[in-house]
């Protein structure tokens, strides 16, 4: 029977790996499990059939499911912010998660993390485990200052919401309550939709829920609904029951305000977006085109791609919001409920990445604004070749029959892909669009580690260290940087990963540096051998076990306990000797003897009560038998044999610690007081039995039965986390004689206080030099040759070709590995204004390609969280500002350029408001001259009306006996004055009618003009 009594390990691994693979399902619920124990429960079990080599062995049995890593401290709910799925965490369903329990019970004081499935996305449904759940604030009407915090699935319903609310507030069952969901001070909306739930209402994190209980009277404390409305203290949406398209506003928010100059409320995590949002809302070609409406004509609601126009509708709202010059701030609540529907990813209160919005809601906008309605199959050409022009021309053609939108006419450009396939020279040309740019920085790639050196003085307590290595490195950088900084010779160090005081990896020197990931343990020991070239020693890999009955199993549990360690050893030595060296090496843990022996000696029978090393043929024991486990049988030949652990000075013989001088560097363990000594004597005793295991399997080969001696064959020279030494301490002597208070103890060196260097700061223009650099690619990412049949690391280089009217330029501060995630925050230099891309571009008839910038995304802090915040000019005033969330203030320009800089937007100074670049710029430009036109003609016929009243003063002056006829007289002249009474109504009629063709074969004709000169532009780019 397998540890955990209720199932063999075959048993275990195959019904886990049938559970995980469990489909997702609306409403069922899934458990968290930190992927450390799960890593080791897989070795214990043997999981992945490259791994069988310590399948059942005692010293990786994983003991109780431990989640202590994913929780925040001091919280058996919380559970830390940005874990990464199989990366931090495995998700279990809920049958494997009790079988794991079952059959390793849950760590002492720990709940299970458990989560719900919910389901997202609006028309194409998929499941998803929802590990992080929304936390409201709750409180009650009469008393608002009692918040109770709860965490709520956002499956959960606001009726389930209610319920826990009465709960908590012991609200009597009779009493009528009703929610209120509170956004400010004095902002509150009803939620009077119990089947709703949390996702549906838009509730975010840390929104604050009022309970109200109705008056005995019958009344409602906050009165009526109707009423509410009214009361300037309750601002409510005008549709509050219709949760997706109600923008909120309170009354302060409800003040004059310059168009543009409004912020957007933070609903939980939600800056990124709003980050996004203020930048696109600044770039005037597209705002002007919504606050037109210009979009309602060319919504297309049944492109497949598309997000059904709803997206459009949305952001058009929201910017209609934003420039109405009505409020300060707006809540962008129904926006973000639309893009969560379309985007899950986005669907949550997780911090998140504003550039990764913006490319969805770039595309999304695009997609839902397609002028081409049915997309032709166009076959991909090679250029094989064809001149560089036609090649291109071809590109954008085929990309615009199958792409024309707002989108495309502001942000598409055409870029070069040059591909060579190093083996048969083969060149692949490629055009292709991009809506952003993406570009690297160019920077000396570096990070810091932490690292504990532990060395070979027994005495000396871990040392601290903080490195630089390369971040693109191997273990042997780490240890050249650790060696100049210690002085300790690169080749004696072994660099490992210690978790739960196990060897979690011991690492070769020519691993990647990027299989350390932040939160690791990392030890470096240092060794008194070269391994590499020292055959005659080998170096062992040591954990300490405690030996006690577990209560509820029935089972021997061995926990690890302490620090493990490395030490080196000779391939031949007696038994004694190797106790000796490995109790030279734990002195610094083992307490004095001294004053341990003066109180034994008052105790009656000394010698008996502590003998341990019992009859486990000389210390080693056979593993998988549970006799020899519980018991240690009495071995009076080893008993005697040896010395109490700290030797006394005579005793150093040949096997005795003295004789290790030249091996453990000249250090042995302290000599004790004569006193201690006779007491010694006395004990006769060890501290610990010591068990082998190679592979997994105890390894009886290395005793020679008949002298003592243990010898290591070839197959210990590889070192390897896989084959160990166990110490077996009982529980009486550990409690005694080992001081676990000093386990934690650690020197820090003064590399600790470093703080790494101000980077040196870079131009714009070295990182488009870098992206049009030409590169190898990786292993990873091979391209395939259609001339070799195969994929091959081709040489690539990027090219551009022609550069839209708004240029987006995304920085690549954010890295992402398996193993580690790291932001980049050196200060790029880019220029406000006059940005000259000629230089880059391979076009010889690029045309115009000056750009001035009108926007930037701020990321401040580090990876995974941070806070966004953006700077944008303002088309009506020119001036620039600082968007942070719901507050908006002046900015000055030396403000702009900083380490925060993320996601900049330049314009083309051709393409600015005035120059008639876009249809609609043009369209304004004749609307004007009309309204100047109308405005001569009004001013002409107010002269003639004053003409008019002079005569008609006169007539009247002159025949007051006549008024009747007067008045006819007075209507004549200025029926004759207008023109118009030489015209019948049906000859006016026909000229309207007239003029009406004639406008609209105008319009036509200029629709026309604006698609070629679309394609013109495109073209002479």
């Amino acid at each position: 029977m397998a540890e955990g009594g209720a199932a063999d390990l075959d048993t275990q691994r195959g019904e886990i790996a049938a559970l995980l693979k469990t489909q997702l399902r609306k409403g069922d619920t899934w458990y968290l499990v930190d992927s450390r124990w799960f890593k080791q429960w897989k070795k214990y079990v043997g999981f992945d059939s490259w791994d069988k080599y310590q399948m059942g062995d005692q010293n990786v049995y994983p003991g109780p499911v431990d989640n202590s890593g994913l929780l925040k401290d001091g919280d058996v709910l919380a559970i830390k912010e940005h874990l990464i799925d199989e990366l931090d965490y495995i998700l279990v369903p809920t049958e494997g998660w009790n079988k794991l329990v079952s059959w390793y019970g849950l760590a002492e004081g720990q709940e299970p993390i458990a989560r719900k499935v919910v389901e997202q996305g609006m028309f194409v449904k998929h499941c998803k485990v929802e590990v992080y759940l929304t936390e409201l604030k709750l409180c009650e009407d009469s008393n608002m200052d009692n918040v109770i915090t709860r965490r709520f699935s956002k499956a959960d319903t606001i009726d389930m919401i209610e319920k826990e609310m009465r709960k908590l507030f012991s609200i009597p069952d009779e009493k009528e309550t009703r929610l209120w969901n509170r956004y400010m001070s004095n902002t509150f909306e009803p939620l009077n939709k119990p089947d709703s739930t949390i996702q549906d209402a838009g509730l975010y994190q840390g929104q604050v829920l009022v309970i109200e209980q109705k008056n005995e009277d019958g009344t409602w404390p906050r009165g009526s609904m109707a009423s509410n409305v009214k009361n300037s203290s309750y601002s409510l949406p005008s549709s509050y029951p219709t949760y997706s398209n109600s923008y909120d506003y309170s009354e302060q928010s409800r003040q004059s305000e310059r168009s543009g100059l409004c912020g957007l409320s933070n609903l939980g995590n939600t800056c990124f977006m709003n980050s996004a949002v203020q930048c696109l809302s600044n770039i005037p070609p597209l705002t002007e085109y919504f606050l037109k409406d210009k979009y309602r004509d060319e919504l297309n609601e049944d492109n497949p791609l598309g997000m059904k126009g709803e997206i459009a509708r949305a952001y058009a709202e929201l910017i209609k919001q934003l420039w109405s010059g009505k409020y300060s701030y707006v809540t962008p609540r129904p926006f973000k409920t639309q893009v969560g529907r379309f985007a899950p990813q986005f669907s949550g209160y997780q911090q998140q990445d504003s550039h990764e919005l913006l490319a969805f809601l770039l595309d999304g906008l695009h997609e839902d604004l397609n002028r081409i309605r049915k997309k032709p199959y166009i076959q991909l050409k090679d250029a094989n070749g064809r001149p560089d022009k036609v090649v291109a021309e071809e590109a954008w053609e085929n990309h615009i029959k199958r792409n024309d939108s707002i989108i495309v006419d502001i942000f598409h450009g055409l870029f070069k892909s040059t591909l060579v396939c190093p083996v048969c020279s083969k060149v692949s040309v490629t055009f292709d669009p991009f809506c952003y740019l993406t570009l690297p920085l160019p920077m000396k790639k570096e990070r810091t580690l932490e690292v504990y050196l532990v060395r070979l003085d027994p005495v000396a307590k871990p040392t601290q260290y903080k490195l630089t290595v390369p971040k693109v490195g191997y273990i042997s950088d780490l240890c050249t940087s650790l060696s100049s900084l210690s002085g300790v010779p690169a080749e004696k160090m072994i660099v490992t990963d210690i978790y739960n005081h196990r060897f979690h990896r011991i690492f070769a020197t020519n691993e990647n540096l990027s299989s350390i990931m932040e939160r690791d343990d990392i030890y470096v020991f240092e060794v008194a051998v070269n391994r590499v070239e020292d055959a005659d020693h080998v170096v062992i890999p040591v954990h300490l076990r405690e030996k006690y009955k577990q209560s509820g199993y029935n089972h021997t549990s061995t926990p690890l306990f302490g620090l493990p360690f490395l030490i080196a050893v000779p391939r031949t030595l007696s038994e004694d000797k190797l106790y000796n060296m490995l109790l030279s090496r734990l002195c610094r843990f083992v307490r004095s003897l001294v004053e341990e022996d003066e109180e034994d000696s008052e105790e009656t029978q000394p010698s008996t009560q502590h003998t341990i090393n019992g009859n486990a043929t000389n210390g080693l024991l056979e593993e998988g038998s549970p006799s020899e486990m519980e018991t240690d049988e009495q071995d009076d030949e080893s008993s005697q044999d040896q010395e109490l652990p700290s030797e006394n000075e005579n005793s150093q013989s040949e096997d005795s610690v003295g004789g290790d001088n030249e091996l453990e560097n000249g250090v042995v363990a302290p000599p004790i007081s004569t006193k201690g000594q006779q007491t010694a004597s006395l004990n006769r005793k060890r501290l610990f039995t010591f068990q082998f295991n190679n592979m997994g399997k105890t390894d009886f080969s290395l005793i020679k039965e008949d002298t003592k001696l243990i010898r290591f064959d070839e197959g210990h020279l590889r070192l390897s986390d896989r084959s160990y030494l166990s110490l077996d301490w009982e529980p009486e002597i550990k409690k005694k004689y080992f001081d676990e208070t000093v386990v934690e103890d650690y020197d820090k060196h003064e590399s600790m206080e470093y703080k790494p260097q101000k980077k040196a700061f870079f131009k714009l223009k070295d990182c488009i030099e870098l992206f049009t650099t030409k590169e190898k690619l990786g292993a990873e990412d091979p391209w395939y040759c259609p001339n070799c049949k195969q994929h091959q690391q081709a040489t690539k280089k990027l090219d551009l070709w022609s550069l839209p009217p708004v240029l987006v330029v995304h920085l690549k501060r954010f890295s992402y590995s398996r193993y580690m995630r790291d932001k980049l925050d050196s200060l790029v230099d880019f220029p406000l204004r006059d940005l000259d891309m000629s230089e880059f571009l391979i076009n010889p008839n690029a045309g115009p390609c000056r750009y001035d910038l009108i926007a930037v995304s701020n990321h401040y802090g580090g990876m995974g969280g941070g806070h966004y915040t953006a700077y944008a000019k303002n088309k009506e005033d020119g001036k620039w500002y600082n968007f942070d969330d719901s507050s908006v203030s002046p900015a000055n320009e030396d403000q702009i350029v900083s380490k925060a800089g993320y996601v900049l937007f330049y314009q083309r100074q051709d393409t600015v408001k005035g120059t008639g670049y876009f249809a609609l710029d043009r369209e304004e430009e004749e609307e004007e001259e009309e309204e100047e036109e109308e405005e001569e003609e009004e001013g002409e016929d107010d002269e003639e009306n004053d003409a008019e009243e002079l005569v008609e003063r006169r007539t009247v002056s002159s025949s007051q006996g006549a008024c009747a006829v007067a008045q006819s007289d007075k209507e004549q002249p200025i029926e004759n004055k207008s023109g118009k009474n030489d015209i019948s109504p049906e000859e006016e009629e026909e000229e309207e009618e007239e003029e009406e063709e004639e406008e609209e074969e105008e319009e036509e004709e200029e629709e026309e003009e604006q698609v070629s000169n679309r394609d013109i532009t495109m073209k002479a780019n």
